[in-house]
């Protein structure tokens, strides 16, 4: 028996936290600055330090699960800010998505939580087939008019939730067919064969980024692939901690994918999840397949593009689950960088969270507000016209808040400012 199984404490056997993770936190504090909440709220249990005392408290039986101890993980966004900066490897995301899965499993909730909206989101948005006719409601809430006057009006007010979902909405797209399913290469070196995830929130809330992710590819010298079959990746079911979902999510999604060299995701949460499906499947297709997976960045930076000038400046937001799940920094910038004309500034706390987190800002929006507030400010600083950012939920959360302080920017994924200045051959 392994010492993980051997010594549960308030844990069960399943998916139980790893002992060793816990144990490799010296309390040494250096994670601290780097925790969004902690730089908020300055408390100890709000800090991964704290954190991992008390998952390591549960785990030795000295604690048991408690809403208290649920409170304190909620409020965690999961950045994981705190394991780059950590000097002893401690696997923090690994061991709160593993805790939240014991607490979820157990029915231990804290009483700020709002169970129903957790159950409504991931109940919609990780499905396409439930998200997209919600969203030709919305659509025609924006073009209508009725968008301007409900804001105008402060309808919503009463309602904070609602309120918080309907600010962060994009304009939405018109109707987008999907990308061709098979895409000739065209580049002047043969690369292999590249599958796409679509996503679930990129295909309908910015679906020119899944466009644009193709022609690049393709321009690269990649036959491309986007699989029909594909559905949800579960990563927002990971962070909440509903691992058995995650699985079930990826057992559907890896078939869709058998026939590819590499599997090219642009959303960061996405990608983080698909690279870690390894560890919570351990055999050796979960393995296989996330040895596939890569960031867009990741894959374009190795190859070859004919770019144009685009004179714009520039700054970049580090997706969290990008510069800290996957550690992919160098890439975006680097990428950027090659754009002759663009001009690339440094964005002060790049890599601090903006407050999204997956579904984080509609669950905790005062947290999230807090974050995204301080995001716009520093964005601010910049003087950039336009920012870029990995994920979707960084673009919408970025956008609102930018809007909200009337900075006249556009926030664009780094794929979107590629394509414009891709020249066709």
């Amino acid at each position: 028996m392994s010492p993980d199984i051997a010594r549960l404490g308030a844990f069960d056997a399943q998916d139980v936290p790893s002992m060793d993770g816990l144990r490799a936190c010296v309390h040494c504090g250096i994670c601290l600055p780097q925790c969004p909440t902690y730089r908020v709220l300055g408390e100890e249990m709000d800090s991964p330090r704290g954190r991992v005392y008390l998952m390591r408290a549960a785990a030795e039986d000295r604690i048991g699960l408690t809403p208290t101890m649920a409170r304190h993980l909620d409020l965690c966004l999961g950045c994981r800010a705190c394991e780059t900066a950590c000097p002893s490897g401690v696997p923090f995301g690994q061991l709160l998505e593993a805790t939240r899965g014991q607490l979820e499993r157990r029915g231990v909730v804290a009483p700020e939580r709002d169970s129903k909206l957790l159950r409504f989101l991931l109940g919609v948005f990780p499905h396409p087939r439930r998200l997209g006719p919600m969203l030709r409601g919305l659509r025609l809430y924006q073009r209508s008019g009725l968008q301007a006057l409900v804001r105008g009006l402060g309808l919503l007010a009463p309602f904070e939730s609602l309120r918080t979902m309907e600010a962060l909405l994009p304009p939405l797209p018109a109707a987008t067919p999907l990308p061709p399913e098979r895409t000739a290469a065209r580049g002047a070196r043969a690369r292999g064969r590249a599958g796409v995830l679509l996503g679930c929130a990129q295909r309908f809330f910015y679906p020119d980024v899944n466009a644009d992710t193709v022609r690049l590819l393709a321009a690269a010298g990649y036959e491309v692939v986007v699989p029909r079959g594909q559905e949800c990746c579960g990563a927002l079911h990971l962070h909440a901690g509903r691992i058995d979902e995650l699985r079930a999510m990826a057992r559907r999604l890896m078939p869709a994918f058998e026939d590819v060299d590499v599997v090219v995701v642009n959303a960061a949460g996405c990608g983080s999840a698909m690279k870690e499906y390894g560890h919570w499947m351990p055999d050796e297709t979960a393995r296989r397949f996330s040895e596939r997976v890569r960031d867009i960045s990741e894959v374009l930076v190795d190859c070859e593009l004919p770019l144009r000038p685009l004179r714009e400046t520039v700054t970049y937001h580090d997706a969290c689950h990008l510069a800290h799940g996957q550690r992919v920094r160098a890439e975006p910038r680097e990428l950027l960088r090659r754009i002759p004309g663009l001009t690339l500034v440094d964005l002060p706390d790049a890599d601090l969270c903006c407050g999204s987190a997956g579904i984080y800002n509609l669950l905790e929006p005062e947290m999230a507000g807090e974050l995204g507030r301080g995001k716009a400010a520093r964005v601010r600083e910049t003087g950039a016209r336009v920012v870029a950012a990995g994920n979707p939920g960084c673009l919408m959360q970025i956008a609102q808040h930018c809007r909200a302080q009337g900075l006249p920017v556009e926030v664009v994924h780094p794929v979107t400012l590629l394509a414009r200045a891709l020249e066709e051959r």
